[in-house]
C-alpha cells in the first residue's frame, strides 16, 4: 500500500456532474472522500477567448498509487474535452486522517 495521500482538484460545469463524479470516485474506491464546493468562478483563456464561467470544484482525497486510475475514470465521465485534474501531495496532517485515506482507497494491488 502506498503511504502517500494526495488531494486532487477537479472543476466541473454543474452540480449534477460534480455529484456524479464524486459518487463514482468514492463508490469505486478511487477516493476516500470528496468535497463539492459550489459557485466558484473560473477565469481562463480558451480558443483565444477570455472566459469567465461558473464552475463547481471538487476536492478529492486519494492515494498516490490510485492517481492513474482516478484520472482515467474522471476523463471517462467528465463532460469537458480537457478536464482540470490537478494532484497535490499531502505533506503533513493528522496521521489518523491520512491513514484513513490510505485505508479507504483501493488500487490494483488491493483487488
Amino acid at each position: 500500500m502506498s503511504d502517500t495521500a494526495h488531494v486532487v482538484l477537479i472543476s466541473t460545469s454543474n452540480a449534477d456532474e460534480a455529484r456524479t463524479l464524486a459518487r463514482a470516485l468514492v463508490t469505486e474506491r478511487l477516493a476516500a472522500s470528496v468535497n463539492i464546493l459550489p459557485q466558484v468562478t473560473s477565469i481562463y483563456h480558451w480558443d483565444g477567448i477570455l472566459k469567465e464561467e461558473p464552475e463547481i470544484l471538487l476536492i478529492v482525497r486519494t492515494r498516490a498509487d490510485a492517481l492513474g486510475s482516478l484520472i482515467e475514470r474522471v476523463e471517462q465521465l467528465h463532460s469537458y474535452s480537457l478536464p482540470e485534474i490537478i494532484a497535490l501531495p499531502i505533506v503533513d496532517g493528522s496521521q489518523r486522517f491520512l491513514n484513513w485515506i490510505l485505508s479507504e482507497v483501493m488500487t490494483n494491488e488491493d483487488a
